[in-house]
C-alpha cells in the first residue's frame, strides 16, 4: 500500500474505497447499472457507494472485487476502511459518527451540459503518449457552469489485475509527469484534484484563474482544451472514450511513427450490448512520417464506450505495453 496508509481517517478511507470501485468499473467498461445487475444490487446502490452515501461493507467489497476481477484491490480498500473505523472508534468511544458525504453532483443544480463536438488526439513518439482533448460545450441549463470534470485512468495489464496493481503501487502516475494543462477562451484554467490514486485521477477544470472568472452561462457555447502526457510504461495499446454527457459528434485521432507499422481496430460497448466491432473502420493517412488513424461518429449513445486498440508490427510483442484513459 501507499506510504502513510495506516494513518488515514475513516472518511479518507471511505473515499479511497469509492474511488477504487469507480476505477475498476471504468477499466472494465461497465456502467453502474450493468455492474449492479451482475452483483444483484439495485442500480442506485452503486451510485450511492461511489458518491459516499453508503459506507463500505464486507459483502459489497467481496462481490465487487470478484465481479470486477480487481485482484483484491477493492478488498484491500475495505480492509483499510475497517482499520480506520476501528481506530476512530477506539480513539473516541461514544462519539457520534460523522454523517455520510452528500452525493456531490458533477455540476451545479439547474445546469446541463451538451457536448457539441468532442475531439481527442493521441500522439505517440515511441516513448510517451501526449493526449489532447478539445470539447465544444454548451450550457443548456439555467445556471452558470463554473467547472468541468475529467478523468485519467490507466491499466497496463488489463487481464492481470494483481500484476497491474503492483505495477502502479511501485510506479504511480504523478502530477509532474502528467503536466496537465487546460485552456478556455485563450485563458488558462485552474484545476483541482478530486481523486488522486496510483492509476486513477479525477480532476475539476475550473472556469477561472488568478486573473479572473469566465463561467459558461446559459445558452452559451465554448471550446475547452486540455492535454497531458503519460509514458508508454504506464499507458499503452488502447484508448477508450466514454460518453458521459449528451454528445453530438465524437472524433478520435491516433498518430504513431510510421516506422512502427501500426495497425488499429476498435470496439463499441453500450449499456444494453457487449463489445462489438465499430460500425465503421478507422481511416488512415500518412502525414510527415506519421501514420494517423481517424474515427468518428455522430449522436453517440449516452453511456456508450468506444475503444480503439493497436499494435506495432515492427516492434516485438514483448516490448508492447497496455493501458487506458479518457
Amino acid at each position: 500500500m501507499e506510504a502513510g496508509r495506516d494513518a488515514v481517517t475513516m472518511d479518507q478511507a471511505g473515499e479511497d474505497f469509492a474511488a477504487e470501485v469507480a476505477y475498476w468499473r471504468e477499466v472494465r467498461g461497465m456502467s453502474k447499472k450493468s455492474l449492479a445487475e451482475l452483483m444483484g444490487f439495485h442500480p442506485s446502490y452503486i451510485s450511492h457507494v461511489e458518491s459516499g452515501w453508503h459506507k463500505p461493507t464486507e459483502d459489497f467489497a467481496r462481490r465487487a472485487d470478484e465481479t470486477l476481477n480487481a485482484g483484491k484491490a477493492i478488498w484491500r480498500r475495505w480492509r483499510d476502511y475497517e482499520t480506520a473505523r476501528a481506530r476512530g472508534a477506539k480513539a473516541a468511544t461514544g462519539a457520534v459518527s460523522s454523517p455520510p458525504r452528500r452525493n456531490e453532483q458533477p455540476y451545479a443544480g439547474g445546469s446541463a451540459i451538451v457536448v457539441e463536438h468532442d475531439t481527442a488526439r493521441l500522439d505517440y513518439d515511441g516513448r510517451s503518449y501526449r493526449l489532447t482533448m478539445r470539447r465544444l460545450l454548451r450550457n443548456t441549463g439555467s445556471e452558470p457552469i463554473t467547472r468541468y470534470l475529467i478523468r485519467i485512468s490507466v491499466d497496463r495489464y488489463p487481464g492481470e489485475p494483481e500484476r497491474s496493481n503492483a505495477h502502479y503501487r511501485a510506479n504511480p502516475l504523478t502530477w509532474d509527469e502528467l503536466a496537465l494543462d487546460a485552456t478556455c477562451r485563450g485563458e488558462k484554467m485552474r484545476w483541482q484534484a478530486k481523486h488522486d490514486r496510483d492509476a486513477f485521477k479525477e480532476v475539476w477544470l475550473l472556469f477561472d484563474n488568478d486573473r479572473g472568472r469566465f463561467p459558461l452561462y446559459p445558452g452559451e457555447s465554448v471550446w475547452i482544451e486540455y492535454a497531458y502526457t503519460v509514458s508508454d510504461d504506464k499507458w499503452g495499446r488502447w484508448f477508450q472514450r466514454a460518453v458521459r454527457l449528451p454528445t453530438e459528434h465524437l472524433e478520435v485521432e491516433l498518430a504513431f511513427p510510421a516506422v512502427l507499422d501500426p495497425v488499429v481496430w476498435g470496439t463499441e460497448t453500450s449499456m444494453t450490448a457487449e463489445a462489438s466491432a465499430l460500425r465503421s473502420a478507422p481511416s488512415r493517412r500518412e502525414d510527415n512520417q506519421m501514420s494517423v488513424f481517424t474515427w468518428s461518429t455522430t449522436q453517440p449513445v449516452l453511456h456508450a464506450r468506444y475503444r480503439l486498440e493497436w499494435r506495432f508490427r515492427a516492434r516485438p510483442e514483448s516490448d508492447a505495453t497496455e493501458g487506458e484513459s479518457r
